[in-house]
């Protein structure tokens, strides 16, 4: 009857790892630094040393010297050249000549003062080159301050007044507002506000606009002449018959 209960091949067995329904508190989330080994051991403790095994070493290369390829001179040891001894031909060398004094450059006379004790002696010569040169002032390069008057250094003095012209800061005549005056405005013209009178004005006598030129008087025309609208006489007039400016017909006679 107990195999009937369960369906398929399924039946109850252990877990094969923690499962979070099985603990009511966060379990395997928050974990305790071990105390034993070397890696994430607890700060609180002691932590031994700890030795790691390692395998062999790589072997090295055979050949890992240069070999042959170096020729080394044979000549040369590891204390210079192996040479026999060999001479040269050369001029002598310049030697440096030295000046150095003799017995007679030193007196010892003269070394008393320096080692016995001696009186001051004093020597007259003339002004050394470094007074010459010396940019120091003198005596007379320094004043001292007055004692009198309203500039004084370091004494008490009375106050003092100056008669001085009036000054123009802070006076009547100054504008301290730069505003102009009464003379700046212009008057106004009280005809521009008020009525006007009538003006009278008196000049030439005005010329009505017309035509300037000259024209024909009375006596200019000569009605009698007109023949254009009356009938007249024919009239005869005497001329040349052919221009003055033709060329004449001249006949060679022999």
């Amino acid at each position: 009857m107990a195999e009937e209960v369960w369906v398929g091949t399924w039946r109850p067995h252990r877990p094969r790892g923690p499962i979070m329904a099985l603990y009511s508190s966060p379990g395997p989330k928050y974990l305790i630094p071990p105390t034993t080994g070397f890696v994430k051991h607890t700060p609180t403790k002691l932590r031994a040393p700890a030795y790691s095994f390692r395998g062999a070493p790589m072997l090295l290369a055979e050949n890992c010297s240069p070999g042959p390829r170096y020729s080394v001179n044979p000549k040369i040891l590891r204390t210079g050249k192996d040479l026999s001894p060999a001479y040269s031909i050369l001029g002598r060398y310049c030697t440096k000549i030295t000046l150095t004094p003799g017995p007679g450059d030193y007196f010892p006379e003269k070394s008393s003062k320096h080692v016995f004790d001696s009186a001051p002696s004093h020597s007259i010569s003339a002004r050394t080159k470094t007074f010459r040169v010396d940019s120091t002032p003198g005596p007379a390069a320094y004043m001292l301050p007055v004692v009198m008057g309203p500039h004084t250094v370091g004494k008490v003095s009375q106050p003092s007044f100056s008669i001085k012209g009036r000054s123009k800061l802070g006076s009547f005549s100054d504008d301290l507002h730069k505003t102009p005056g009464p003379a700046a405005y212009r008057q106004t013209d009280v005809r521009l506000t008020k009525f006007k009178a009538p003006q009278y004005t008196m000049a030439a006598r005005v010329e009505p606009p017309g035509d300037k030129t000259l024209k024909p008087g009375p006596g200019a025309h000569c009605p009698e002449k007109v023949t254009v609208t009356k009938p007249c006489a024919p009239i005869v007039t005497f001329g040349i018959k052919h221009s003055d400016y033709m060329t004449p017909l001249v006949v060679d006679v022999e």
